[in-house]
């Protein structure tokens, strides 16, 4: 699920995107009537590895299709697709998630996919939602994870630690376990990273029973909520349980898992999505664990969502080989065996059978997790508004204000509703 992404300044709202466009047939294109297709996403060299070789795969099965890949760091994707979406050159298969989906599609620069005659039978309700806004269905899920608390136990022991028990931690017990290692790991580690992210606030905000954002499109999280948040990570910084703000702000910029403290093995914990599991603990060189979020009782704020999500550009001019890839991607044992859990457990239920004992250690602890928390997961995500991707950018602008020390909580959530509100209206 992305963290930070910038909004869509850069589109063009005056209808130059035209879904009609892609509603077609194909063109022919390339060497001897070779149809070329252009497939985007983000992510590190394992994945491109791994993407690769599933686009190798699809060729060989269909000759007539060329597929080439383009990817980048999480942080420079959505800058990018924006500009080239902007420009008409936006790739013909999309990787998208969160809001994004409705951000392009109600500008007209995604396709209906029940147009394409895509099969989403074996694909569970909760997780298609994740791409049908408005009735449409503008992307199709590539897997399933949700927020967790990925931890290190080696660290853990190290600092002789006791890990917490997930089933009924509190954010007081997560606070005293943050403290508790703070003062007993050595110079450079830290018990996490600051937390804070949106959809954490997403998950912390509904456990009180509130939402980042309303279902009637406005900002749901109050001003008490964010203020207890950030006294919160105050204390953790104070305490030398997070970073330094100076270093906060360098790690922002460093998305890959490798670059993290986890992966770095310099934190005992980390919020993060559970199919990032299988990628820091590579990193790290060592196995972690998935433990569910504190503050899950009485009221779950934890939920099931689309990793991520495959979208064909409204302007593809081959929407029906556009298609043929994206059901490659999505129902094919034999694709499903290469990704595994790398893009969340898949959604797909054949598939997801198909590769359960291919997978290693880290992607059945994935697939483990996942099982437990389906029956004690809150309800489905409130999926932010048109606007609503300019908000993990206003995060990180306003959380620095605070860590810096720079503004204090209250006005920093006041700050935030209103950039927010102004960036949603």
């Amino acid at each position: 699920m992305p963290r930070r992404s910038s909004g869509l300044a850069a589109l063009c709202l005056t209808g130059v995107l035209l879904a009609a466009t892609a509603c077609g047939g194909s063109s022919g294109g390339g060497d001897g009537g070779t149809v070329e297709l252009r497939f985007g996403w983000w992510g590190n060299n394992d994945r491109a590895a791994a993407t690769q070789r599933v686009i190798d795969a699809f060729q060989a099965r269909n000759p007539g299709i060329r597929v080439k890949g383009s990817y980048t760091d999480f942080n420079s994707y959505f800058d990018r697709l924006a500009t080239e979406v902007a420009g008409g050159r936006a790739p013909d298969v999309i990787t998208l998630g969160g809001a994004y989906p409705r951000e392009y599609g109600d500008r007209g620069a995604l396709l209906d996919l029940s147009k394409t005659g895509l099969k989403t039978d074996r694909i569970g309700a909760a997780a298609l939602d994740n791409g049908k806004f408005g009735g449409v269905q503008y992307g199709v899920p590539t897997g399933v994870n949700a927020i967790a608390v990925v931890v290190n136990e080696a660290v853990f022991d190290k600092a002789g630690v006791a890990l917490p028990k997930d089933d009924t931690w509190t954010w007081d017990d997560f606070k005293r376990t943050a403290t508790e290692l703070a003062g007993k790991l050595p110079k450079g580690s830290f018990a996490l990273a600051d937390p804070t992210r949106t959809d954490m606030l997403d998950a912390y905000s509904r456990q009180r029973g509130e939402a980042l954002y309303t279902a009637d499109g406005k900002v749901g999280i109050t001003q008490p909520t964010l203020v207890d948040w950030w006294t919160m990570t105050l204390d953790l910084q104070r305490a030398g349980a997070t970073p330094p703000a100076s270093q906060t702000a360098e790690l922002i910029t460093q998305p890959a898992p490798e670059q993290s403290l986890m992966g770095r093995g310099q934190a005992a914990m980390q919020f993060d999505w559970s199919n990032q599991l299988t990628a820091l603990g590579k990193a790290a060189g060592q196995p972690l664990r998935l433990m569910r979020l504190p503050g899950e009782s009485p009221r779950p704020g934890m939920w099931l969502q689309a990793s991520q999500i495959y979208s064909i550009n409204a302007r593809s001019e081959h929407p029906r080989e556009a298609a043929m890839f994206v059901d490659f991607l999505v129902n094919s044992e034999e694709a499903g065996k290469i990704i595994l859990a790398d893009r969340g457990i898949p959604a797909n239920s054949e598939v997801r059978t198909a590769v359960q004992d291919v997978l290693g250690e880290p992607e059945k602890a994935q697939a483990t997790f996942i099982d437990a928390l389906t029956p004690k997961a809150g309800p489905p995500l409130v999926i932010g508004p048109a606007g609503s991707t300019d908000t993990p950018k206003i995060l990180d602008r306003v959380n620095a204000e605070v860590l810096f020390g720079r503004v204090r909580p209250a006005a920093a959530a006041d700050d935030f509703i209103r950039q927010v509100g102004t960036a949603i209206q």
